[in-house]
Formats: C-alpha cells, structure tokens, sequence
C-alpha cells in the first residue's frame, strides 16, 4: 500500500464543477472580465456536505479560465465569474471549520491559446524562452502550437522543459500555502509521468500531507502511480463496469472488474466514483433504482469515493458529444439545499450508505470475494483480515433490490 495522508484515510468527497454549480456565464472572457463574486453560493452548500456524511469537497476549476475552466488564462488568479482570492480563502475557511478537506483541481497539461504564456511563445518563436514551454507541431506555414485532443483553444505545455516543472510546482505550493489540502491532476493520462515525479517532490516538501490523485482513464494504474509519485489515479474501469453491469443485468462484468481493482487496491487506494463532471449522471444512465445499487457498490468496495454533485437528489443529465455537451451534467444548484424539490428517496439512501462507509473506514483496503454470481443477481464478501466482513447481495431480476449484511444481520436494503 502506498504512503498516504491520515486524512485522506476517511475522505469521502463531494465533486463539484463550480462554475456550473453557481450558474456562471460560460462563454468566451477575458482577464479583464468584471468580479463576480458568486463563490458565495458553494458555500450555502458547506452544511449540505458535512450532512451528508463527505469529508471533503473537490473543486472542478476555480482559477481564471478563458470558458470552461479548463483552458487556463493564470494560474494564480480566481476565475473572476467566480470570485476573488478573498471568496475563495473564505470558502476554504468555512470548509475547515466544517471539517471538510479542499481539493483542487490543476490544470497542468495545456492552457488556453491566450494564456499570456503561449501569446509570447507565438510572438518569439519556438527557440524561445515561453517557445520552450509548450508544445509544437509542424503547420501547412511552419511551426504552430501543438493543441489538445483537437482542441483549437488547449495549447499542450512542454512537460519535458525544466521550466514547466517549476511552473507546475510553484503553483501548486501557492494555492497549497493558502489552504489547499489537495490536487485532482486533470488529464494526468496525457502527461509522462516522470513529469510528475520531478513535480510532486517539491510540492511535498512543503505540504507533506497533501494529497494528489490523476485523472487517468485507462492503462497500467499501479505502473503510472509507482512512476509518477501520484497517491491515486481515477478508477474508470470500475465505473464502467457499475453501470454497465447494472444496465444490461450482466453481473460479470462487474465481478471481472472487482478482481482487477482489488489487483490495483494492492498497491494505491484508486479513487472511485459512479459520476463525475465528464460523464452522464447515474440516474440518467440505469434509473433511480440502478444508481441506488451502483452507489451500494461504490460504497463497499476499496478505494477513496467521490460523490457528484446533484448525484444525491438523483440529478439527470447525458453527456453529448457537442459544443455544449456537457452543459446537462454540470448544472446551476439554488442558493440552498432546502430549495431542491426531488430526490428524497436517493438523498436518504446517500446519508444511510455513507454512514455505512464512514462506521467501516477499513473499506478503503477492502477486498472482494464473489459468494455468488449469475447474470442478474451477485453476491460478494468485502473486507480485511481481523475484521467482520460485509456481505452485499444486488439484485436486477425484476425490480432492483440490495441488501447489506454483517454478521449476519441486516445493516442497510433497498427495495425499489
């Protein structure tokens, strides 16, 4: 098991893409954009969140973006649709007294095309000191900045140059100095990990409890963990597989992926979740009752769990492969949780298994061992030596049901 923060231990987190949440104009903006200081609203949400059994709230991009938060115009400046430094110290204040942890999202793979950075790189060319910082590609013209995934506005940075190391670095220990407890690496998958071992050094030497997670999809997680120096990776495999398996009443797949996620358990706790800002909601995806089932699993299984914002009143929403795809999945919230008329069947079932998950904190090494498998029903055993295993039975034969056992007694059902 890899060295980890005793807080990080009995993190459950609350994901949030907050420029969303607080409904900020999404278009195209500038730095010279007017303040606007809608952080106030995350945080009518604080009690929500400790009430809800979190302990711990995972901020989507806060820092000055050109649209959609991912394409960064400063790293050391809160995005002004946001707020200032001053709401987001507040913010991170207000979480702490509520015993709530702050995670950061870092967007350190591209910037947008108009970051400062990249405008002096086109100004002084690729041999230059900001032309050694980021990526290029051979145009119909010449040399031309080399783009994100295709997209025209994501500049990819020079992760092989020492002063992108530096750059990332500094970064990170400024946000970290006031208060950031830790980072979500956005798009670790396309990045050399031997980038980030080079970066997280530096940034633990002065925030040694900081802890750090990368975005990955797919691929060798243990290898890139052990290379990059990172605490955890994104489990995606397990995602799928909840969902996927619940949807088509096909439990192997699910089983399968259990057998590898406890294989990558071993070696890092992966970070786990059933909805994220990418991705259709779970409700939308298999139903009320299917995301029931799905959050029984994420809860009972090893790993640092992640709920999605809106998932807990059972939220809809699909991703769409278009401009303004993600738009369903990343929605405004009221003011206040009290103004949220639906999903009480789901908000209890939310409040009941992270309670489950909190009165076991030995889930985050837990192991799985099937007890029984067919298409539509599977039982499995989750624990850990010197403990009293959970026994979870999930069910899709005709209307979705879930019982949690432990010692022989009924813990937690579901019947829908």
């Amino acid at each position: 098991m890899s060295s980890r923060s005793d807080w990080a231990e009995h993190l459950i987190a609350w994901h949030t893409y907050p420029l969303g949440l607080v409904g900020a104009p999404m278009g195209p903006q500038g730095l010279d954009s007017p303040v606007e200081h809608r952080l106030v609203r995350l945080r009518g949400w604080l009690d929500h969140v400790r009430d809800l059994g979190c302990s711990g709230l995972l901020l989507g991009p806060v820092l000055a973006s050109r649209s959609h938060g991912y394409d960064t115009l400063d790293h050391y400046r809160v995005d002004p649709r946001l707020g200032d430094d001053a709401d987001l110290d507040d913010l991170v204040a207000a979480a702490h007294e509520r015993g709530l942890k702050v995670l950061m999202d870092g967007v350190f793979n591209h910037v947008s095309w108009h970051h400062r950075l990249v405008q002096e790189a086109l100004a002084a060319g690729p041999d230059s000191p900001a032309g050694r910082m980021i990526r290029w590609r051979q145009g119909a013209d010449g040399p031309e900045p080399d783009v994100f995934e295709g997209h025209g506005d994501l500049v990819t940075l020079n992760h092989d140059e020492p002063g992108v190391v530096d750059l990332v670095a500094d970064v990170m220990n400024h946000w970290s100095a006031r208060g950031i407890d830790g980072w979500r690496l956005d798009a670790a998958y396309a990045m050399p990990p031997a980038f980030w071992a080079k970066v997280l050094p530096r940034v633990r030497s002065a925030h040694p409890d900081s802890w750090v997670f990368g975005e990955v999809i797919h691929g060798d997680y243990p290898g890139i963990v052990a290379a990059s120096g990172m605490d955890s990776v994104t489990q995606y495999e397990l995602w799928k597989a909840i969902w996927s398996s619940i949807g088509s009443k096909n439990f192997y797949e699910l089983d399968h992926a259990l057998e590898r996620h406890d294989e990558f358990a071993r070696t890092f706790p992966p970070m786990t979740f059933i909805g994220n800002h990418d991705v259709t909601r779970i409700a939308s995806q298999v139903g009320e009752p299917g995301a029931v089932l799905a959050l029984a699993v994420l809860m009972t299984t090893a790993g640092v769990p992640s709920i999605y914002y809106g998932d807990e009143y059972a939220y809809r929403g699909v991703k769409e492969e278009r401009i303004g795809g993600d738009d369903q999945i990343r929605p405004a919230l009221p003011d206040s949780p009290q103004e949220v008329a639906l999903g009480a069947e789901m908000l209890e079932a939310h409040r009941s298994l992270i309670g489950l998950r909190r009165r076991h904190p030995w889930l985050i090494d837990a192991v799985t061992e099937k007890e029984a498998l067919a298409n539509e029903r599977y039982v499995y055993r989750s624990g850990v030596p010197g403990t009293e295993p959970l026994i979870v039975e999930l069910d899709v034969t005709d209307r979705p049901w879930a019982v949690i056992r432990e010692a022989g007694k009924v813990i937690w059902e579901y019947h829908s």
